[in-house]
């Protein structure tokens, strides 16, 4: 039977101009993840983690902190944008169209804008998108551009990264297992 690869993303050699990436996992938001992101970074702002405070904002509630809410889209787009990436080059005209709270769910799509070869780095290219983020209602809640490295199909900083185990993984090593319990 032997090895059946999994997903290893985009090479940029998979990028299309114009191509349009929904990314597959959405993202509830909780109060702990509000909370303990403000504490992580450091943010003092009680609009994130004072409910009472926050009870007198116009919302009326706390909001999200928009860098976690920055974090989850770029997080949800690893996986079909930069999971063979090195390098982001830049993020530019981030938005945060309208506000995020405990219990909205985030979904994420991409836009490809641009791609070209790396005159610097003959093993990558560089690739730049538009990712906006949509809350459980479709309504944008974020959006920026992202300009990133991305490695070449074969490029040799890929080769050798999962270790080799002594004894391979098959049915037999299993069936071998199995017995000398």
């Amino acid at each position: 039977m032997g090895h059946k690869q999994g997903w290893v993303g985009r090479f940029y050699e998979d990028f299309e101009v114009g191509d349009v990436y929904r990314h597959p996992l959405g993202r509830t938001v909780t109060e702990a993840d509000n909370t303990w992101f403000t504490l992580l970074t450091m943010n003092t702002a009680q609009m994130h983690f004072n409910t009472e405070w926050a009870a007198k904002s116009e919302f009326g509630k706390p909001l999200v902190v928009s860098t976690l809410t920055l974090a989850i889209a770029v997080g949800q787009s690893v996986t079909d944008l930069t999971q063979n990436s090195f390098s982001n080059l830049g993020w530019d005209d981030i938005k945060m169209t309208k506000p995020v709270f405990s219990g909205d769910t985030l979904y994420s799509e991409s836009l490809v804008l641009d791609k070209r070869e790396s005159g610097s780095r003959p093993h990558a290219g560089i690739v730049t998108v538009r990712t906006r983020t949509l809350n459980q209602d479709a309504v944008e809640v974020c959006s920026f551009k992202r300009t990133f490295y991305v490695y070449k199909r074969g490029a040799e900083q890929l080769d050798g990264i999962f270790p080799e185990a002594e004894i391979p993984l098959s049915l037999d090593s299993e069936a071998a297992r199995e017995a000398s319990r």
